[in-house]
């Protein structure tokens, strides 16, 4: 059995309250978890309104299925115009 653990971190310019902010990572959370059934929950930075930190959990017995999903994350953060990734960590065990 094996699990991944991603930590993103974002920035996000365009954000001028939490209500903004929680929009946009409620829409990108949304879309993670629909694409690769992972668990996703933002863990830092809750109060600021132009910063993320959200954490994906993953589990397989296939390591490669999930590098694959790790890769669809990893696209679905980059493609979205309204943040910037500021560092995207993966931890495998």
């Amino acid at each position: 059995m094996f699990v991944a653990v991603c930590i993103i971190d974002l920035f996000l310019p365009g954000a001028g309250s939490l209500k903004g902010k929680r929009q946009i990572l409620k829409s990108i959370m949304d879309r993670i978890k629909a694409r690769t059934n992972a668990s996703v929950a933002e863990t830092d930075a809750q109060e600021l309104w132009q910063r993320a930190v959200i954490a994906v959990a993953m589990v397989s017995g296939d390591k490669a299925l999930l590098e694959r999903q790790i890769g669809i994350i990893r696209r679905i953060v980059e493609d979205n115009a309204e943040v910037e990734q500021v560092d995207f960590t993966v931890e495998y065990r």
